[in-house]
C-alpha cells in the first residue's frame, strides 16, 4: 500500500504539470494571436511555475537508492572547541528543524544533550517523510563556522567544527537481529535544561551494544517502555549503517579506491566574519545570504549534492 502511495503520488505529479503545460501553450496561441499582453504574462508565468515542478520532479529522480524514500535518524555532534563548537552544533541543530519545518517533513528530537556553558553536545532527531533519508543524508560529514565569537571578550574570529551523522532508519522487515546478551541497558533521569528541547522525565534509557561500543539514548519519550523502543530503532539503524559501511569498505579495498565520502570530511563552511560566505566544498556551490541558509534555506545545497553523487555514479559506469 505504501508503494502505491508513492507511485500514485508520482503519476499526480506528473499529470498536473502535463496539464499546467498545456494551458500556457493555450494561453500562449490566445496571446499571440490577439496580441494580449496580459494573456502573455499569464502564459510566461504558467512556465515558470512548470519549470520550478519539473526541477522538483528531477530532484525525485535523483533520489533512487535503497534507503532513499525511508525516514532517516539524524544526529549533531558538537567538535572540538568547548563552548563554541556547542554552540554551533545547537545553531546546525536549528537550521535542519527549520528546513525540515520548510519541507512538510516531521522532525521529532529523542535525545539532547546540553553543553555545559550554551548549546548542546549532541541531538539526535527523527524524520519523516517521503524521501525524508535521501535528502538528509547529503549533509553527513563536517560543517565549519569562522565568525567573530560572541563568548570572547577580545571579540576575537574563532573556528569551530561540528559534526553531521545520518542513518536511514529501517523498515519492520529490514530490521537487525540484536542478541539481548549484547546489551547493557541503563535508566536515568533526563539532564539539562530541557524545555525547548525535550520533555524532561524520570524514564530515560541508555542502551549500549557491547560488541560495538555503539551508545543511544533517548529521553524524550513519556515512557520508559516507549524510551526503550525507540533507543532499540536507532540501535539497530546505526547497526545496520555499520554493516553496510563495512562490506563498502571491503569492496572499495578489491576495486583499490577511497571512499568518496566519508564521516570527518569537512564538507562546508559557513563564514560570518570577515565576509559572509557559505561554501559547499564537494559541489562548490557559494551563497552570500547566511542568515537565510541558517535560518533552513539548504535545498540548493542538497539539490547541487545530489546531482553531484549523479555525475560521479555515472563516470564510474
Amino acid at each position: 500500500m505504501a508503494e502505491l502511495a508513492r507511485l500514485e503520488d508520482d503519476l499526480k505529479s506528473y499529470s498536473a504539470v502535463a496539464t499546467r503545460l498545456e494551458d500556457a501553450a493555450v494561453l500562449y496561441s490566445l496571446a499571440e494571436e490577439e496580441g494580449d499582453e496580459a494573456t502573455a504574462a499569464e502564459a510566461a508565468a504558467a512556465l515558470t511555475d512548470v519549470e520550478a515542478t519539473l526541477e522538483q520532479m528531477e530532484v525525485r529522480r535523483l533520489l533512487s537508492g535503497e534507503h532513499d524514500e525511508s525516514a532517516a535518524i539524524v544526529t549533531v555532534h558538537a567538535g572540538a572547541g568547548g563552548t563554541e563548537s556547542c554552540d554551533w552544533a545547537e545553531m546546525l541543530l536549528r537550521m535542519y528543524l527549520r528546513w525540515a519545518e520548510r519541507r512538510g517533513l516531521k522532525a521529532e528530537l529523542v535525545e539532547v544533550a546540553e553543553g555545559e556553558e550554551a548549546g548542546i553536545k549532541r541531538a539526535t532527531f527523527t524524520l519523516e517523510g517521503r524521501f525524508a533519508y535521501g535528502l538528509i543524508s547529503t549533509e553527513k560529514g563536517v560543517h565549519r563556522l569562522v565568525r567573530i565569537s560572541p563568548f570572547d571578550a577580545n571579540k576575537r574570529r574563532h573556528t569551530s567544527f561540528a559534526s553531521v551523522d545520518v542513518v536511514p532508519a529501517l523498515e519492520a522487515d529490514e530490521e537487525v537481529d540484536i542478541d539481548p546478551k549484547d546489551l547493557r541497558i541503563d535508566t536515568y533521569h533526563s539532564s539539562g535544561a530541557g524545555g525547548q528541547h525535550v520533555n524532561v522525565t524520570d524514564s530515560a534509557v541508555r542502551i549500549t551494544h557491547l560488541p560495538t561500543g555503539i551508545v543511544v539514548a533517548v529521553q524524550n519519550e513519556r515512557s520508559q517502555m516507549q524510551n526503550r523502543a525507540v533507543a532499540m530503532k536507532i540501535l539497530g539503524a546505526r547497526l545496520a549503517q555499520r554493516a553496510a559501511e563495512e562490506r563498502m569498505k571491503e569492496l572499495d579495498e578489491l576495486r583499490g579506491e577511497q571512499m568518496e565520502i566519508g564521516f570527518g570530511s569537512q564538507i562546508r563552511s559557513y563564514v560570518l566574519a570577515p565576509y559572509q560566505l557559505v561554501k559547499d566544498h564537494r559541489t562548490d556551490l557559494e551563497e552570500g545570504n547566511v542568515e537565510a541558509v541558517l535560518e533552513g534555506d539548504i535545498d540548493e545545497f542538497i539539490t547541487a549534492e545530489l546531482r553531484r553523487r549523479a555525475a560521479a555514479g555515472r563516470a564510474r559506469g
